[in-house]
């Protein structure tokens, strides 16, 4: 039963070679490309991570000369935390989209987060900053406000410099340090064509 069953999934005897050479071909472009993109960074917490692409470098540059360097991560903002699976569920869809705009040459220069993604944000203000509303000296400016405020407004109408500073490019912050991107050329390969 089970041989028979083999040997209706496999080729005919005159396929094997191009099937074998075509899964070859298919498995050694799909490694290339998890190396050159450099997929498994995009696990971690590193912000590191959000430069592999170019387009990510202001945004990169002006956290990284805020306040919130010292306590948070861009994922810590970014990405749901509520629970495990809903985080590595929309770390992978927002990064697919991000990798597929990268790919097709589609992104904006100036990049504005999305809808779902704002939600995930003010999630995470209120998540880290709770702590606030119930501090006694800040209570005569908080109490009330927060709840009405937390309703149909964003964090940032009021935050607006938090963390990012108004992004337009490069330019927003001149002399910013941005981490370049390793080359995706292998060693023997420079000396090769060298």
């Amino acid at each position: 039963m089970k041989l028979r069953l083999i040997k209706r999934l496999s080729p005919p005897q005159n396929w094997k070679i191009p099937v074998i050479i075509l899964l070859g071909i298919f498995i050694g472009l799909g490694t290339y490309s998890v190396y050159v993109s450099k997929a498994w960074s995009y696990l971690s917490d590193d912000p590191q991570a959000c430069v592999n692409c170019h387009i990510m470098a202001p945004q990169y540059a002006t956290w990284n000369h805020s306040s919130h360097r010292e306590t948070a991560t861009c994922n810590d903002c970014h990405v749901p935390h509520d629970n495990f699976v809903r985080k590595y569920y929309f770390k992978g869809k927002d990064g697919l989209n991000h990798a597929t705009l990268f790919t097709m040459r589609a992104e904006r220069q100036v990049i504005f987060i999305g809808e779902e993604g704002k939600e995930v944000v003010k999630e995470n203000c209120i998540r880290c900053h709770t702590n606030l509303f119930d501090q006694s000296k800040l209570f005569s400016q908080t109490k009330g406000n927060y709840k009405v405020h937390n309703t149909d407004r964003e964090c940032w109408e009021c935050h607006r410099e938090v963390p990012h500073g108004r992004i337009n490019s490069l330019s927003s912050v001149p002399n910013a340090k941005v981490p370049v991107p390793e080359s995706p050329v292998p060693e023997w390969l420079k000396e090769l064509i060298e």
